[in-house]
């Protein structure tokens, strides 16, 4: 439980969200969510090492990490661990926290 929780600290640090309460009800959500995520990694987890195969992803109440497994698998190595997901959601929250900038907006250029 208590690297839960650092998750969620790291999460909240790195994507910079506001604790507002409607952040907070978002930032609930997402603890919910890798709270489950976790829990079904371990159902995924068939020879119980800590690390999923993309086989084992794909036949696990997985679907998050089977659909995303080439882009969490960042090092290349065939498999996964928490922590290479954990990494990967701070990531996506990361990116999804960043206003979008004049060019990517589609802003005329001088």
């Amino acid at each position: 439980m208590a690297r839960f929780v650092r998750v969620i600290l790291l999460l909240i640090v790195i994507a910079g969200v506001p604790l507002t309460s409607t952040a907070q009800t978002g930032l609930n959500e997402i603890a919910r969510a890798v709270k489950v995520l976790d829990k079904n990694f371990d159902i995924a987890d068939k020879n119980h090492d800590g690390l999923l195969t993309k086989q084992e992803a794909e036949n696990g109440p997985v679907s998050f990490i089977a659909r995303n497994f080439d882009a969490i698998d960042t090092k290349h190595r065939g498999v996964v661990s928490k922590e290479d997901v954990h990494a990967y959601i701070a990531t996506t929250l990361m990116r999804s926290s960043q206003p979008a900038s004049a060019t990517s907006a589609g802003a005329a250029h001088p």
